[in-house]
């Protein structure tokens, strides 16, 4: 059987990069904050929770083209599009904007939602004209959503495979939302339906949405 791919897909063009060459290791960092309680005479003070930090992933990825002779950049750049601000997720009030979300899947074992906070790209192998063929490309991502708020991706576990979820927040819209999730904001309609929402205009934050997949 051959190894699953892995692939990081931008949220709003669907676009996908495929990795040729799976991660051969990646690294995951995750912070919470403590805070020293202001006890006098005490030896060690107690410890009086904050919060807790996004989870960063750092990938170490290779693409290698020079089989086909292709420029590698065709499918790095893609990348690269993860970082720029993204004119669907400007505020038609503010006029502001900004990247992109982004998914990181590997397989059925996990995926991980988030934004890219840097990359870093190395060339080291040209053609004659300077085309470059191979590069080594750093993508650090910082997560966006609680693990915990995703169905199940293990088909024997009970979670839909086809089905995710968005946790609202503070200010969002069901436009923003489907915009975000499915690339159209045309389909807060059918998210609105789905989670039978009756004032779109009006939503909690904190609130579980399911997005089911749309069907044509």
């Amino acid at each position: 059987m051959p190894p699953v791919k892995a692939i990081i897909e931008n949220l709003v063009t669907s676009d996908k990069v495929h990795f040729q060459f799976n991660p051969t290791e990646y690294a995951l960092t995750r912070a919470v904050s403590w805070k020293s309680a202001n006890e006098k005479g005490a030896n060690v003070p107690k410890q009086e929770f904050e919060g807790g930090q996004p989870t960063t992933l750092v990938l170490k990825l290779l693409f290698d083209t020079t089989d086909t002779g292709l420029d590698v950049r065709k499918e790095t750049n893609k990348l690269w599009d993860l970082t720029m601000v993204n004119d669907k997720l400007r505020d038609p009030k503010t006029k502001k904007g900004r990247p992109p979300h982004c998914r990181f899947t590997w397989g059925n074992v996990w995926s991980f939602e988030a934004v890219v906070t840097n990359i870093n790209q190395n060339f080291t192998l040209f053609l004659e004209d300077g085309t470059p063929v191979r590069t080594t490309v750093d993508v650090t991502m910082k997560q966006v959503k609680d693990q915990r708020s995703f169905p199940a991706q293990n088909p024997t576990s009970g979670g839909l495979p086809d089905q995710r979820t968005h946790v609202i927040h503070y200010g969002e819209r069901l436009d923003n939302i489907a915009t975000e999730e499915y690339g159209d904001p045309a389909v807060w309609r059918h998210i609105a339906a789905h989670n039978d929402i009756d004032n779109p205009k009006h939503l909690t934050p904190g609130t579980v949405l399911s997005l089911p997949p749309v069907v044509d």
